[in-house]
């Protein structure tokens, strides 16, 4: 088998898992399974919701306030997930258009080099594997999160305790019989297995879009780099195809870069400002367990989810930071030629391109800081502070 049929033998930077949950989360083109999934969704969050606003409202006092934390944690987890859906919702066309410029990426492949075609295929293998890494710890936060209360032994029939859930829930309705509790119990964990599945989907997404556009870069820095040398002693039709190959990949790649920051920018505010309160009241339970009977319990049950909080806004800060420095390369690479050798037509186009790179790609937090590493401190200096009110406050 040839190099080059090995790597063809991915066709595209999504992993399966992706491709095959995308439609259950109603984020696809078309068809009454999607409006179905988004009915669903909608419906079912909303009475979570709905029963998170019960309880808030009749535990409103001093003595339950390491509850009323808990339960607006959880609140903000479902909020968070349920704008991550809607926002794909809202923008669907432009999510398929930009699954589409990924697809034609792959499908330029035969007309590629060797070289550019492992660049392809090593970013999506990279992409399968950071997928698969977010949806299994996502996973693992949930059986984590539930698993104690699920093997706990509760009598529903004793009136003077109150009844526990997964989340801090106060249903529209009487559930008094052993067998209901289980239900509901059951229905509770496939239902946060499953929304948090979706909202892992939802970063794996990001990440693969930027591992794709920076692959692209990549690919247009080698095409650069060899421009010089194909150049010299080349025709003058010849020249002028490469420098047109050259142009249109940066502007595919641009127009790319922006397709993300219009799927995200709204997103990714959302989710700092919840992340904000939730690290803020995670951190709040974790510290008041510690010396409490249950302290074991309540704090793997929070520290897994506050891990997996701080996880997901390294990761989109992470993002943005990559992407960004990846969009210097292209100019560096264009001044790393052999431009000094070109006819100064040809060199022309190398200009232009250090001018148009000297701009970075960059992803936002709804149009008002960008996403770095630097946003991503700011947001644990913040968190921390708040935590330091919410101590005082107890």
């Amino acid at each position: 088998m040839t190099p080059k049929s090995k790597i063809m033998t991915r066709k595209s930077t999504l992993s399966r898992a992706v491709e095959i949950t995308l439609p259950v989360f109603g984020i696809w083109p078309g068809g009454l399974c999607v409006i179905i999934c988004r009915v669903f969704w909608v419906v079912t969050v909303a009475f979570i919701l709905l029963c998170h606003y019960r309880y808030f409202m009749s535990h409103l006092n001093a003595e339950s306030f390491y509850d009323l934390v808990d339960c607006m944690s959880s609140f903000l987890a479902y909020v968070k997930s349920i704008m991550k859906f809607i926002m794909f919702w809202i923008n669907q066309g432009k999510l398929m258009e930009t699954l589409t410029l990924m697809a034609d990426d792959w499908s330029d492949h035969a007309n590629n080099t060797v070289a550019s075609m492992r660049v392809m295929g090593r970013k999506a293998k990279t992409s399968n594997r950071i997928t698969n890494t977010i949806l299994t710890l996502h996973i693992a936060t949930i059986i984590g999160y539930c698993t104690g209360l699920l093997i706990a032994d509760v009598d529903v029939t004793d009136e003077t305790i109150e009844v526990p859930y997964i989340n801090k829930l106060d249903f529209p309705f009487p559930i008094n019989t052993q067998l209901m509790y289980r239900f509901v119990l059951i229905a509770e964990y496939v239902h946060m297995i499953i929304i948090n599945w979706g909202a892992g989907l939802a970063n794996a997404v990001l990440l693969t879009m930027v591992l794709h556009i920076t692959g692209q870069i990549d690919i247009l820095v080698y095409w650069v780099s060899e421009f010089a040398s194909e150049s010299l002693g080349s025709e003058r039709e010849s020249i002028a195809k490469s420098a047109r190959k050259i142009i249109q990949k940066h502007q595919r790649i641009i127009y790319f870069s922006e397709n993300i920051e219009i799927l995200y920018k709204y997103m990714t505010l959302c989710l700092f400002a919840s992340n904000l309160i939730l690290m803020c009241l995670l951190g709040f339970t974790i510290i008041t367990a510690i010396g409490s009977p249950n302290a074991a319990e309540q704090i793997l049950r929070s520290i897994l989810f506050y891990t997996i909080t701080n996880l997901e806004a390294f990761l989109f800060c992470f993002a943005g930071e990559y992407l960004s420095n990846k969009s210097t390369l292209v100019g560096i690479g264009a001044y790393n030629t052999a431009w000094y050798n070109l006819h100064p037509k040809d060199g022309r186009v190398l200009l232009f391109l250090m001018l148009r790179s000297q701009k970075q790609l960059t992803l936002t937090v709804g149009k008002m800081m960008d996403l770095s590493l630097e946003s991503f401190t700011n947001i644990m200096k913040a968190s921390g502070s708040y935590l330091s009110v919410l101590l005082a406050m107890q």
